[in-house]
């Protein structure tokens, strides 16, 4: 599987996830410039800007540890711009996290609210 690949298996895992946990998806890959958003979903009233990250080993650590300061400055400023494209206003947004590790195969998936 190319890298390609195991990322859009990996967002359609988190989609998937989020859906069973009630979450309503408006978006996926969502681009801002050259940057992007893996998925953007409502929570309730929430607005929710995901990010998901997978690996098939811990060499370089969890999964979620490869969200650095400078990825989380990236997603806020185009969850920024998703806001004002979508002229939303007054609205209670979060970011969250999916980190999936695959393990023989097998994903788990550790589900991270408010992740940053």
């Amino acid at each position: 599987m190319s890298t390609k690949e195991q990322g859009e298996w990996g967002e359609q895992l988190a989609q998937q996830h989020l859906l069973a946990l009630g979450f309503r998806i408006l978006e996926r890959n969502y681009r801002c410039g050259r940057e992007e958003i893996d998925i953007i979903a409502r929570d309730g009233e929430t607005l929710v800007f995901c990010e998901v990250k997978m690996r098939e080993n811990d060499n370089f650590g969890a999964p979620e540890y490869a969200l650095t300061p400078r990825k989380q400055q990236t997603i806020r400023k185009v969850a920024s711009g998703y806001v004002f494209e979508h002229e939303i206003k007054e609205q209670e947004c979060r970011f969250d996290v999916v980190a999936i590790r695959v393990v023989n195969g097998v994903p788990d998936i550790h589900y991270i609210r408010n992740a940053f």
